[in-house]
């Protein structure tokens, strides 16, 4: 726990030195939500966008967390890690938690403009969208610091990049995947994601104790032990 909260709080102070990178990740949700929202209420409403919005946030900026590592592995700073008397698992999971605090503070940031422009989300339901999107963030952040360390360096940023775009769009991100041709509803229904966003309009539309959101907290259980169990494999081979 003490070297887990050690790289953490390294990780933290380098993210805040760097505040304004913390507000350009959240920069493309804002955007949608500004220039797509007004639109968008035509066929729905603010409780179905902006839970898109949120898992299209962590995809971006927990889903990219392994351009950090890349940057590390390149000027030697991980084999300068390896030789501490931290555990391998430590230092993974401060890397993690830095990464998942950054996206709750960028969550935050674009509740509150969407509650600007007419989002009317009960309390109760938002806090349990935040705590379902901690381990979304976790499972995320592993993964991206699995495949950095597996991959070559410089095919991690366009590879990453051309996945997390369909990943985003066959999630229901902005459209619910029950306006789509069957095939494409069929093919979304083979992402985890897309029951995440279904579990999240179900909270901040008052519903709690539904399908949509039991089928939304078991696949991202799921997905976040096995991408942890992954991330914690890769990372000690790569260390070692």
């Amino acid at each position: 726990m003490r070297d887990t909260y050690l790289i953490f709080r390294h990780n933290m102070r380098i993210q805040l030195r760097h505040k304004s990178a913390v507000l350009f990740g959240a920069a493309q949700p804002a955007l949608f939500l500004v220039l797509f929202g007004p639109l968008f209420t035509s066929v729905g409403t603010w409780e179905i966008l902006v839970p898109g919005l949120i898992v299209q946030l962590a995809l971006f900026s927990a889903g990219l967390a392994g351009f950090g590592i890349v940057f590390d592995v390149r000027f030697g700073v991980l084999d300068r890690l390896r030789v501490t008397p931290a555990g391998r698992t430590p230092l993974l999971l401060g890397r993690v938690l830095g990464n998942v605090a950054v996206l709750l503070v960028q969550t935050v940031l674009l509740l509150a403009l969407g509650y600007a422009f007419g989002l009317r989300a009960p309390l109760p339901g938002v806090l349990l969208g935040l705590a379902l999107i901690v381990p979304l963030g976790v499972s995320l952040a592993s993964l991206s610091y699995a495949v950095a360390l597996t991959i070559d360096q410089e095919t991690f940023a366009p590879m990453v990049s051309t996945v997390i775009v369909p990943l985003t769009l066959l999630s229901g991100a902005f459209l619910p995947m029950s306006m789509a041709p069957p095939w494409l509803d069929a093919v979304s229904r083979l992402t985890p994601f897309r029951y995440v966003v279904e579990a999240l309009r179900e909270m901040f539309t008052g519903h709690y104790a539904t399908p949509a959101v039991a089928a939304g907290a078991a696949v991202t259980a799921a997905l976040t032990a096995l991408c942890l169990a992954l991330a914690a494999r890769v990372f000690a081979r790569a260390t070692a």
